[in-house]
C-alpha cells in the first residue's frame, strides 16, 4: 500500500513485484484484489494518466502507448478508452514540433532526409499516415 500511494502502479506492475519478491501465486491475487479493492490500484486511472504523460511530456503516439500499455498488463477496453482521451490535432501539432527538432540537426540530401524523419515519426508510435502527410509538408523534395 505504501508503494502505490507513492506512485501510480498497474496491476500488471504489482503483480511483477510481487513475483520478484518471491510471494506465492495465491497470495499475490488476494494481495491484488485488496489493493484494488481499496483504490490503491485501479488500471483505468493508471492508464490515463500513462497516456497523458507519454503524450505530453515524451511525445509518444498512440501505437507506442498502446503498446507499452499492453505489455503492463492493461486490458484493450481500459487501453482504448484511455486512448480516446488523446486530440489528434494536439498529437499532431507535438509530431510536427518533434520532427522539426530533428530536421535541424538532420545532413545530407532531402531524400534521406526524408526516410529518417518517416522512421523517427514511426518510432515515436505515430500512425504511417500522420506521418508522411507531416514530413511531406517538411521536406520539400
Amino acid at each position: 500500500m505504501a508503494l502505490c500511494s507513492r506512485a501510480e502502479k498497474s496491476s500488471g506492475d504489482a503483480r511483477r513485484l510481487m513475483r520478484t519478491w518471491g510471494i506465492e501465486v495465491g497470495a499475490q491475487a488476494s494481495v491484488l484484489q485488496k489493493l484494488v479493492d481499496q483504490r490503491f490500484i485501479d488500471d483505468a486511472r493508471y492508464a490515463a494518466a500513462f497516456v497523458r504523460e507519454k503524450t505530453r511530456f515524451s511525445g509518444w503516439g498512440a501505437y507506442k502507448i498502446r503498446a507499452a500499455l499492453v505489455a503492463k498488463g492493461i486490458d484493450r477496453a481500459t487501453i482504448d478508452r484511455a486512448l480516446d482521451e488523446i486530440d489528434p490535432e494536439t498529437a499532431g501539432e507535438r509530431l510536427e514540433r518533434s520532427l522539426r527538432s530533428r530536421l535541424s540537426k538532420l545532413g545530407g540530401t532531402p531524400y534521406d532526409v526524408r526516410g529518417k524523419l518517416i522512421r523517427y515519426g514511426a518510432s515515436l508510435g505515430y500512425d504511417y499516415e500522420t506521418v508522411i502527410d507531416t514530413v511531406e509538408r517538411l521536406v520539400k523534395m
